[in-house]
């Protein structure tokens, strides 16, 4: 209704009590906030005034403050280490007490035993039908507090800190038996934070989940005991020829004290250093008050002998590794039975050269180029894992290095790059400028801090040039998705990391991979033939499997004439390139170095028509080396065992090499030799024969002098 319709005294009414309403509803509003806002404010006071009588003062706030701290900080650490060991819950979803169901025994090539893993032939021994002596002696000298503690014991390793900062060296270790079980059970024997971690949580669930009758039978059963053997029933009848069963104290002491140090101690090697150390486990029983001194008297007189073995040498790391592929391989297939007899690929002449190859060069470098680490893996052209070599010593460190270690592959990815491009149609003919490159704020550097203008790519890779195959990448393959698929294709397993440095190998491979990969190339452009075993058979004989009823044929990657492409430019590396010391006389070589950051890491992968094989040289702790590079020992290496694995062999031609290939030209060859004179190396060039004998002399000098000065790596490369 219209206000002008309404008598004069009823105007605005309507409009004055609306707005009055409001006023009253905003000022309840001020009201009943300020009021609430009050009352809190004065029950605030009432509870600080009640809680101040608590407050504590002088000593007794500083201890309570110290305690707060002291419990944030332990909440902390416990949520980073919990982050830390999400990992080891995979280890534990799966079924890993199947593992306790294989037998394998392993069979080389030629069908002579080479070992076993799993729980053999023997049968495990349940605890309660051990020697109690045994017993004693292991828990005296492993875990004193074994039936105590929850996993870890905190006692012990307080005790082992002392004693460690009493003698200035480590003397005793911290490890509980169940956290020795954990790493063997399901870790490697990597010494880096993240695994101890891991170690104790695995440690507690394995607390949590087993008795401690099974967490020790169980340890007693896995643990590596020397000479190839496995667990104490294996060890004892392989060094006492009799069953565990019936092993004396001077026996028992003895087996006991392989735990820590199986080579050093093992009685069929080092006798003397094995009777000494049982005297400490006499020791130590003694010290844990499970017996009396005068109770291992006559095991300290009379001590432990040993059966005269012929010297065998077990190709441990190769069965560590065999012992995971038959595993996969019966699950796979739904084969029912687990105790199986395995024939595999090894060739225990070439293991055996293969492991003195390695040790050659440790022995006599391994000091002056600061490297403590080797690995090796070495496969015939079918795919046949013939050798390999997981460490410098598997009684030291049963951690494979071959097959576990991803180390970053340095200029030896290349091969994978330029597979890529030239399965994209470039050739090896191919012109690219070496000039400077930046790629999301990425500017790769050449070795030499200098550029060399066009050049092809038979050059690049050959010089081992890195913009090169930067510039392929990023503008020729859209990116790095087609090299991370040409690596894949080519069978490496390993976790390759699509980010644009991984062109100049950034990323970590293992040997394996690295092998397997090039062999791709030396079988003509097949991958998937590696394999570790041609056949197994049950405990009767009965034949399950038998590849060489039904060889695998593998899977083309490339095509025939790109393969041979890439063959001739890699033989390019070993004829003039950084990869000479791996040529072999008469046998052309194909193969690639590899130099990772502060020299970290040095690599020679290689092939020939018959093998392919990839060489490795670090250090553990990824310290870097003396400036090793992959043209040092990784190529030597390589060269002195495929000079054995090629006597007398029938000698497969590279597809696409000629016998002959034509020599680099001076200009080029100069250039390389200049490149590597700045690292204090002169190496074999194509040259003149009077150019070649003065190189050799100067090698021959630098290899027992210091690194050349400025000055005269200036006079030698104008000498040259």
């Amino acid at each position: 209704m219209n206000d002008l319709n309404l008598p004069d005294d009823e105007k605005g009414k309507r409009p004055h009590k609306k707005s009055s309403f409001l006023l009253e509803v905003d000022a309840w509003i001020d009201s009943a906030l300020y009021d609430s806002s009050f009352q809190a404010a004065q029950t605030w006071e009432d509870i600080t005034i009640f809680f101040r009588r608590f407050r504590p003062y002088g000593l007794n706030r500083a201890i309570f403050e110290i305690a707060g701290e002291t419990m944030t900080l332990v909440m902390a650490g416990m949520i980073v280490m919990l982050a830390l060991a999400i990992p080891s819950s995979r280890e534990i979803a799966q079924n890993w007490r199947d593992q306790e169901q294989f037998a394998v025994t392993f069979l080389d090539r030629y069908g002579r035993e080479i070992g076993q893993r799993g729980i053999l032939h023997t049968d495990a021994v349940p605890v309660e039908d051990l020697p109690d002596h045994l017993i004693k002696a292991v828990l005296a000298t492993e875990d004193r507090r074994f039936f105590d503690h929850f996993g870890i014991d905190a006692m012990g390793l307080v005790r082992a800190m002392t004693e460690n900062v009493r003698a200035n060296s480590v003397v005793q270790g911290g490890s509980t038996i169940t956290q020795q079980l954990a790493k063997n059970l399901f870790l490697s024997n990597e010494r880096t934070i993240e695994r101890k971690v891991k170690e104790a949580f695995l440690a507690l669930w394995l607390e949590a989940n087993l008795s401690k009758q099974e967490i020790l039978k169980l340890y007693l059963d896995r643990a590596y005991m020397g000479g190839g053997t496995f667990g104490v029933g294996a060890a004892a009848k392989f060094y006492f020829d009799k069953d565990v069963r019936d092993v004396t104290l001077a026996e028992a002491a003895m087996l006991a004290g392989l735990f820590k140090a199986p080579a050093r101690f093992a009685p069929h090697i080092n006798l003397p250093a094995a009777r000494g150390r049982a005297n400490e486990v006499l020791t130590n029983i003694v010290q844990a008050d499970f017996m009396t001194e005068g109770q291992v008297t006559g095991a300290r007189r009379e001590p432990a002998d040993v059966v005269l073995r012929a010297s065998t040498e077990s190709p441990d790391y190769f069965l560590d590794w065999a012992y995971e592929e038959v595993k996969s391989f019966i699950v796979e297939n739904g084969i029912p039975t687990r105790s199986v007899v395995v024939r595999t690929t090894i060739d225990t002449d070439l293991q055996r050269a293969a492991d003195e190859a390695v040790q050659f060069f440790l022995r006599k470098h391994g000091q002056d180029y600061n490297v403590g680490q080797s690995a090796m893996v070495v496969l015939e052209r079918n795919g046949a894992v013939r050798a390999l070599v997981g460490g410098s010593d598997y009684g030291v460190s049963q951690f494979n290095r071959a097959t576990a270690a991803e180390r970053q592959a340095g200029s030896s990815f290349k091969t994978y790059v330029y597979a890529a491009a030239i399965d994209h149609g470039l050739t090896d003919e191919t012109v690219i400028a070496d000039r400077p490159i930046t790629w999301r704020g990425w500017s790769p550097q050449n070795y030499n801090r200098s550029f060399a203008g066009r050049v092809t790519l038979a050059t690049a890779l050959a010089r081992s040039i890195n913009t090169v195959p930067v510039w392929i990448t990023r503008d020729h393959l859209g990116g790095t998705a087609p090299v991370v698929e040409m690596a894949r294709k080519m069978g490496v397993e390993s976790n390759i990391i699509s980010h644009h440095t991984m062109v100049l190998g950034t990323s970590g491979m293992t040997v394996m991979d690295q092998a397997t990969g090039y062999l791709s190339l030396a079988s003509g452009g097949i991958a998937g033939l590696r394999h570790a075993f041609t056949q197994i058979s049950d405990l009767s004989g009965e034949i399950i499997y038998d590849r060489r009823r039904a060889p695998e044929t593998g899977t083309r990657i490339l095509e025939q004439g790109k393969v041979e492409m890439l063959n001739r430019m890699l033989v390019n590396v070993t004829e003039w390139g950084t990869g000479r010391r791996a040529a072999l006389e008469g046998i052309k070589v194909a193969g690639k170095t590899g130099t990772t950051q502060a020299y970290r890491d040095a690599w020679f992968v290689g092939y020939t028509g018959n093998y392919a094989a990839a060489v490795w040289y670090g250090n553990d702790d990824y310290t870097p080396t003396n400036r090793l590079t992959g043209g040092r020992l990784p190529a030597m290496t390589w060269q002195r065992i495929m000079e054995y694995a090629h006597a007398n062999a029938d000698l497969v031609p590279l597809a696409g090499v000629e016998d002959s290939i034509p020599a680099a030209s001076e200009e080029e060859a100069v250039e390389v030799a200049e490149e590597e004179a700045q690292n204090g190396l002169a190496r074999r060039l194509v040259l003149s024969e009077e150019s070649v004998r003065f190189l050799f002399a100067l090698e021959e000098k630098l290899a027992a002098t210091e690194p050349l000065a400025a000055d005269q790596q200036q006079l030698a490369s104008r000498t040259r």
